[in-house]
């Protein structure tokens, strides 16, 4: 990543941090620790569920064909915000050994993914419920950001 974007990304993580995990109300340590525990698995499902959709998507099955979903043709919008669900997927891949490890890069994977998801649902029209559910899961990330280590 250029280094404005790497900046860009700590600046958030700060302020999220001050906003999510210190000014906010904490979870429980045994809600904490089931969280820490079952996140790769979580992330690891997710992945499984979303594989055959993007499958899909690149014609793999006989769902779409080259000139678009059944027959309409996309715009340019609908292939950027699906470069958004493959790079979150992924970035979602990449973090799972640093989650299992419990290191703080499989943590900063897992927020980048959120961050890309929520600019890959913004893209694809919608708005509300995007904000709202990263909003959750960020206070969960960061919540849970004190058991990984560097």
């Amino acid at each position: 990543m250029a280094t404005s974007t790497v900046k860009g990304f700590a600046q958030l993580e700060k302020l999220l941090d001050l906003y999510l995990r210190q000014k906010a109300p904490a979870l429980p340590e045994k809600f904490k620790k089931v969280i820490v525990d079952f996140a790769p698995w979580v992330n690891v499902a997710l992945i499984v569920v979303a594989l055959p959709a993007l499958l899909a998507v690149f014609g793999i099955t006989s769902t779409i064909t080259y000139w678009g979903y059944w027959g309409v043709r996309l715009g340019l919008m609908y292939y950027i915000a699906l470069a958004f669900l493959v790079l979150t997927l992924a970035v979602r891949a990449l973090a799972i050994p640093g989650l299992f490890s419990k290191s703080i890069g499989g943590w900063r994977l897992l927020y980048y993914s959120v961050f890309f998801d929520l600019v890959h649902s913004l893209l694809s029209g919608s708005v509300v419920g995007p904000i709202i559910s990263a909003i959750v899961g960020f206070y969960f990330l960061f919540q849970i950001k004190g058991y990984y280590k560097r």
